[in-house]
């Protein structure tokens, strides 16, 4: 079967691990070899030296792109819910890709901040309003929303099983479901 890259990004609470894990399941039933690579998990495990500068967020996502691509090109749908909040990394994960003959898709996860903040899964908007936290993405720290992402979703009005169904959709589009 063949590998791909679909990369979730969205802002922090936006639903991104939620619905890649919901991909994955799906995908997995039918099959596919599945990784879903969690921007926190991997902040733990493969960039804990690093801050949250814009530098440390840029060497975090390619760090993130590398082993995606890596696992993509041994046959691996590698699912990667990480917020990534600037285009020029996200733009350099996706050439790196290109240049490797490796497919990826880019998803944006287009949840307005109300909601997200609503959601606040992780505290971190609560924190941030609290003054415990600075350089909140999409608060006090920009978010660059995908020019023209593969696909985006608006998924705070819809179950992640139904948009888990259009990244399948997407995926099965392009020939690589």
């Amino acid at each position: 079967m063949t590998g791909a890259t679909v990369w979730l990004t969205g802002l922090p609470s936006a639903g991104k691990t939620t619905i890649a894990r919901a991909l994955a399941r799906r995908l997995r039933w039918e099959g596919h070899a599945v990784e879903v690579l969690d921007g926190d998990e991997l902040r733990t495990f493969l960039s804990a030296d690093l801050g949250f500068s814009r530098a440390d967020r840029d060497t975090h996502v390619r760090r993130v792109g590398f082993v995606a691509e890596l696992l993509a090109s041994h046959g691996v749908k590698a699912l990667v819910p990480v917020i990534a909040p600037y285009e020029t990394s996200r733009e350099a994960v996706r050439a790196h890709h290109q240049a490797e003959g490796t497919a990826y898709l880019e998803v944006h996860v287009a949840t307005p901040l109300s909601v997200c903040s609503a959601r606040d899964v992780k505290g971190l908007y609560a924190r941030q309003a609290a003054g415990d936290l600075t350089g909140l993405t999409g608060v006090d720290d920009p978010y660059e929303e995908p020019q023209a992402p593969d696909l985006r979703l608006e998924a705070h009005g819809a179950p992640a099983e139904e948009s888990a169904a259009a990244v399948h959709a997407l995926l099965t589009e392009r020939g690589l479901a």
